[in-house]
């Protein structure tokens, strides 16, 4: 929850090549500070945790940002969603099989935060693309 000091962030993510929500994502959440810093001169990552999404593609207990927060990323490890979507796609029909590879293993996003607002980054993923927004 943000306070009038702090920023709070939330995520969710839609499989868009099934129309669904990509559930048992892992999410893990960071945060930095720096006021106006330019790339890379802001202060170090600090790793805050994460969470892995729900049935409904939700992260609902992601952790707190710190005080004096300014940028955040959002790190989503959707490798193992894909992995296991092909497995399952491949017991219902072997003949089906795709290279097996991962084209995004990874998807991080980074963003700026305000203090007092809260920040809902939606990811809309398929096996060969993504786009985010923010959401309300």
């Amino acid at each position: 929850m943000s306070t009038s000091t702090t920023a709070s962030v939330s995520t969710h993510i839609l499989d868009t090549s099934a129309g669904r929500p990509a559930e048992g994502v892992v999410v893990r959440l960071s945060a930095r500070s720096g006021q106006g810093a330019p790339y890379g001169q802001g202060g170090d990552w600090q790793a805050l945790g994460g969470s892995a999404t729900d049935a409904d593609g939700r992260c609902k207990d992601l952790p707190d940002l710190p005080e004096g927060t300014t940028h955040v990323r959002l790190d989503f490890a959707v490798e193992p969603y894909f992995e296991k979507k092909q497995a399952d796609a491949q017991q219902d029909a072997p003949a089906n099989r795709d290279s097996g590879v991962v084209f995004f293993p990874e998807v991080a996003i980074t963003f700026a935060v305000n203090p007092g607002e809260h920040y809902h980054v939606p990811l809309l993923l398929n096996p060969f693309g993504y786009s985010v927004y923010r959401g309300s």
